[in-house]
């Protein structure tokens, strides 16, 4: 008779690597936390000044007493950096928020009910889906008026279609397991199916969807501030201010790479949070960064 034995892990042998990607996980939470808490901070406390106040000759140079120099009226660019990334990071978060609302609730519904629900919802998000983001989000401008409430309904219109469509898919497939059908023959009613039997189960899909939302909503927003119809002077937002510091490129090249940097990092730092939470959640479709 064949034995088998197990392999022994003798002493000194090496141990597995932490995955790369635990690495890139943390370092990727404490820069948005960073981020977070820096223009919670500055929303409590002007620590950088006023950013409405005239504080220093126009186009200043970064020095230490501005560290990244003064816009086209003499205002510190830190102070309204800081006031923008709280002004973009509050709206995207709320549409995203919003968003979810409406997603989970037609994703949920369409996946369980089926039928010709889902295919009216179905339809509807495909023709939202087939816009590109930039030329809805100028649509909704041109209907409700350049502001917040533009950036806000275009993030929402942008992000609603496919969260649905991944919540819709996710809820199908729980919606088929033995203990959603054994509730259905015992009666249980619908609201109680899809709060305590399917939402739990597709929590994940939603928490990664709203990490890639969120990072499509601090685009839409920049995208729409910067050609001049999202968030309007005398308030600042990261679109808003490379909008600006855009004016003064060649003369004041630092007006343009601070609020930039700012973008570019905490997308980046959102977008790798989802790809952690999405290889997590669902481990079928791992990938790596290496």
């Amino acid at each position: 008779m064949t034995t088998y034995s197990l392999p022994v892990l003798r002493r000194g042998a090496r141990t597995p690597k932490r995955p790369p990607r635990d690495g890139l996980f943390l370092t990727a939470v404490i820069t948005l936390a960073s981020i977070v808490g820096v223009a919670l901070l500055a929303r409590i406390a002007p620590i950088a000044g006023d950013p409405a106040k005239i504080v220093g000759p126009r186009l200043s140079a970064p020095s230490v007493q501005f560290p990244l120099g003064t816009d086209g009226l003499g205002r510190s660019l830190l102070a309204r950096l800081l006031e923008g990334v709280g002004t973009t990071l509050v709206l995207s978060a709320f549409a995203v928020l919003c968003t979810a609302v409406i997603s989970v609730a037609l994703g949920l519904l369409a996946g369980y009910v089926g039928g010709w629900l889902r295919e009216v919802v179905m339809r509807v998000v495909d023709v939202l889906y087939s816009f590109p983001s930039i030329v809805l989000a100028i649509l909704v401008a041109a209907v409700v008026g350049p502001g917040q409430t533009a950036a806000l309904a275009s993030i929402v219109l942008v992000t609603v279609p496919l969260m649905t469509r991944m919540v819709s898919a996710a809820a199908l497939a729980v919606a088929q397991r033995d203990f959603v059908t054994t509730a259905k023959i015992s009666g249980v009613s619908l609201p109680v199916i899809l709060v305590r039997h399917i939402l739990p189960n597709v929590s994940g899909t939603i928490a990664v969807q709203g990490t890639y939302a969120l990072s499509v909503g601090i685009l839409v927003e920049g995208g729409l501030s910067f050609l001049g119809y999202g968030v309007q002077l005398p308030q600042s937002s990261l679109g808003l201010l490379i909008q600006e510091g855009g004016v003064y490129m060649v003369h004041a090249p630092w007006l343009l790479f601070g609020p930039a940097a700012v973008l570019v990092i905490a997308i980046l730092a959102i977008n790798l949070i989802g790809d952690t939470l999405r290889d997590r959640l669902d481990p079928r479709e791992t990938r790596s960064l290496t």
